[in-house]
């Protein structure tokens, strides 16, 4: 009897995929920093039984329609904006996520992305590496303190709260929003629900930890902008899409908004020319929130395990419903 096929659309280390290789045949993608390309990928998920895909990679009705095989995808991410699920359940493919596992490392990140925009650490190294370090002055590069400010946090999931815990331990007045109040980050963290105008106007850190659908879309536009204190700063690691970019340059530009920091952008990757680059008060990343050897194994081996679960007949640990 043949092995179910199973296409990985980047390359991952042989190591992690070796516990496997006895009940599976894997076929993959030899490029690591590449996305494989859309007839490859439209070739090779006709034959494949599961499928490993990235936030990157676009499974939608054309290529789901191709799947005749296909009983699974699993997405190395928790967002899965980039799958047509509705196309998948008439399909009957079950699609996968990964919550839980990349929590802490994002949270990690995200408090990081903060700090280093808050404090300028990217500039003052920049500073530097540009010799422009000739004496010392009282207000050389000073930022904005982090400790007893006001975090806002849009978006009170598992990430939300997981920087929720950070900041109190900043000493931070903890601020959010969300789609429901909950009741138990209230109670063990402190933290107030507020509407998303109030939190606006009261944070000196805006966090965006939303996942992006119909109503998040460019949640963050001009109107939200013009309502942050001047001296807010604003910090993105949810999705691009849910920024007004052309907005946000605006009021930094303005000094509408003191700095932002950002890991996701509208159409990634960015270029070195794209114009929050040209900003000394921006802080960009390359979409690296969950980024540690640590989380990407752990990502990786659930992604296996739940098509290893749904080629066998099992219920995935992480189906998304």
């Amino acid at each position: 009897m043949s092995k179910p096929i199973i296409y990985i659309t980047r390359r991952i280390p042989d190591e992690i995929i070796e516990p496997y290789r006895e009940t599976i045949d894997f076929r993959m993608w030899k490029k690591e920093d590449q996305p494989v390309p859309r007839d490859i990928l439209l070739e090779e998920v006709a034959q494949a039984d599961g499928l490993l895909c990235m936030l990157s990679d676009k499974i939608d009705k054309e290529l789901l329609s191709k799947a005749s095989k296909l009983k699974i995808a699993a997405n190395l991410a928790v967002g899965f904006d980039n799958i047509d699920i509705e196309a998948a359940k008439q399909q009957e493919i079950i699609i996968t996520n990964t919550p839980d596992v990349l929590t802490e490392t994002t949270a990690d990140l995200g408090f990081a992305l903060l700090m280093a925009t808050a404090r300028r650490i990217v500039e003052a190294e920049k500073y530097i590496q540009k010799d422009q370090w000739k004496n010392w002055s009282p207000y050389l590069l000073a930022g904005t303190d982090v400790h007893h400010k006001t975090i806002g946090i849009v978006g009170m999931g598992r990430i939300g709260e997981a920087i929720a815990r950070r900041a109190k331990g900043f000493g931070m007045s903890i601020l959010y929003h969300n789609r429901t109040r909950k009741y138990d980050s209230e109670s063990e963290l402190g933290a107030t629900y507020v509407g998303f105008d109030q939190l606006l106007d009261k944070a000196d850190f805006v966090v965006s930890v939303v996942p992006f659908t119909n109503e998040t879309n460019k949640l963050f536009d001009q109107s939200a902008f013009s309502k942050m204190k001047s001296t807010a700063i604003f910090i993105n690691i949810s999705r691009g899409a849910v920024v007004d970019e052309d907005s946000l340059l605006e009021a930094l530009k303005t000094k509408q908004i003191k700095a932002a920091g950002l890991d996701v952008f509208e159409a990634e990757p960015i270029r070195k020319s794209h114009p929050l680059l040209m900003l000394d008060n921006v802080v960009c990343l390359p979409h690296i929130g969950s980024a540690s050897e640590e989380t990407r194994t752990a990502m990786l081996q659930l992604c296996l395990d739940n098509i290893t679960s749904v080629l066998q007949g099992k219920e995935p640990k992480t189906a998304v419903k």
